[in-house]
This record gives structure tokens, sequence and C-alpha cells, in this order.
């Protein structure tokens, strides 16, 4: 195994992993067998890269699996809408410093979106600062129209992890309000700080959708939704998720939402399958 490809070596002692060769290289191009864990694979990465490189820090290798696990599910993702011709498609988002979801929109929209995050601004000492979701689920309709041939990723390689790290690229522009049917939150494992970066993240995108709603007078919107995906779950996971999204508290003329709509323990392809099931068939 050609180690040397997955390790750069850094100054100060360290290593930084190159996360897509890593990725490659130890699943040997192979997509896991459905019943395979997660964990497991995490696991056994870390192992590997320890026993070549022992500089590898415990926090790279953690930075390391958020990335892992995105990669995993947006395969199957991926070959899910391949095989159901009505799915939807969950597509991986970059982070907010290299991408903003808005731009997703038709310019008409995503100017609405750019003028509230002004006028928030110029009418208080507060900014409207947004994350991105880590996946946003785009209907099948405008996929078929953007991607009309959707190959069964059969294989992994360097290839693939450009297809879906870059496919939203394809679709910046092209989303009318109905398009994006929701977001995912996908954490390879549940911190408090991360249980509460889910619900905040998960109202504000449902108040922006709600924003939109309300500038475009759409009467009777189909709403928008918002899930959480780990590859554990514990009953105090779901607990705390369970968190009102607070725009819709402010009045009484719409009934309070969840700002998380579902929370999946996602820990092999399988589970993945009946996942998506339910969230790209919705």
């Amino acid at each position: 195994m050609t180690f040397i490809r997955i390790i750069k070596d850094k100054k100060k002692d360290k290593s930084q992993i190159i996360k897509h060769a890593a990725f490659t290289i130890l699943l040997k191009n192979i997509i896991p067998e459905p019943d395979k864990s997660f964990k497991e694979i995490l696991d056994y990465f870390d192992k590997e890269i320890k026993l070549f490189d022992p500089s590898v820090t415990s926090s790279a290798l953690s930075n390391a699996h958020g990335d892992w696990y995105e990669w995993l599910l947006a395969i199957a993702a991926w070959n899910y809408c391949v095989e159901n011709e009505t799915a939807n498609l969950a597509l991986l988002t970059p982070n907010i410093l290299q991408f903003t979801i808005a731009t997703l929109y038709v310019e008409k929209l995503y100017k609405l979106i750019v003028d509230l995050r002004e006028k928030v601004h110029l009418t208080s000492s507060v900014q409207l600062i947004s994350s991105n979701p880590d996946f946003v689920i785009i209907d099948r309709t405008l996929v078929n129209k953007i991607i009309p041939k959707l190959e069964k990723i059969s294989t992994i390689d360097e290839s693939v992890i450009e297809l879906i790290d870059n496919a939203y690229f394809k679709f910046i522009g092209h989303c009318e309000f109905d398009d994006i049917i929701g977001y995912m939150s996908v954490k390879s494992s549940l911190r408090p700080d991360r249980r509460l970066q889910i619900p905040h993240e998960g109202s504000l995108m449902k108040a922006l959708y709600t924003h939109l709603q309300t500038r475009e007078w759409i009467i009777d919107p189909k709403g928008i939704k918002y899930y959480a995906m780990s590859i554990e779950v514990k009953p105090a996971d779901r607990e705390a998720l369970k968190t009102v999204a607070t725009h819709s508290i402010t009045t009484v003329h719409s009934k309070p939402q969840a700002a998380v709509d579902e929370v999946f323990q996602v820990d092999s392809m399988q589970q993945a399958q009946l996942a998506f099931q339910q969230i790209l068939n919705a």
C-alpha cells in the first residue's frame, strides 16, 4: 500500500492527511459491503495511518472523519437516486468560506436573501451569519434537466470524490423556490457542541425559506425539510434535537415547526439506503 500518497510531511514534526487519497487507497477503490460498519471503517483508517506515521494527531484524524463519512453518504445518496427514477438527489456542499448556499437559487431569489442580509446589517448591530448544511436536497425534475444521465458509482477513485464534491456547481443559479427540497446535517459523532449547531442551522434555513415565501407571496408552500444524520445517535441526542424552529413561534398564525424534522443513525450503506428511502422520496 502506497502510504506516501496519503501522508504529507509538514514542519514541526507533524504530518498532514491527504484525505481523498487516504479514502480511496484504504478502501482499495471498493464500495463497502452493505452491512459493513462505518465506525469500523473509520477505526481501521485511523489504525493504518497511525501505524505508518505516529505523528498524525488524533485531532487530525477526527477532522478527516467528517469528510470520509460525508463521502460514504454522498456515494450512497447518489446511487440511491440512480436506482430510483423518482428520487430526489442529496448533494454535498462545501463550507461557507468557499460557497454560499443561497447562490443555488435563481438570481431573483438569491437577491432577496442578499437584500435581507444587508437590511439586517444596516438596521441593527447584528449580522445574519449562517453556515452551509452539509447536504442540499434537489428536486428530481431539476436534477433530470441539469444531469440528464446519472451514472451509478461502482468503484471509488479520486474522480468519484471530485464528482460528488463538485456536483453542486451545476445547480448554481438554477433552483426555483420549490427546487430545494431540504437539507441534511451530517456528523460522524454528536458532541454537545455539534448538537447545538444542528438545530440552529435548521431553524435558520427554515426562516430563510419562510422569508422567500413571504417576499414572493407564495400562499401554500410545500415546506422545506431539515435532517440530521450520525454514526451513533443516543436518546439524549434525539431529545436535544427536538427543538422548535424559532421563527415559527413568533406569530399565532403559523403552527410551530421542528428545527430538525428527523434524526437518522447511519452506520452502514444498508442503513444509509433505509434513511434515503425516507429522505429522498419525501
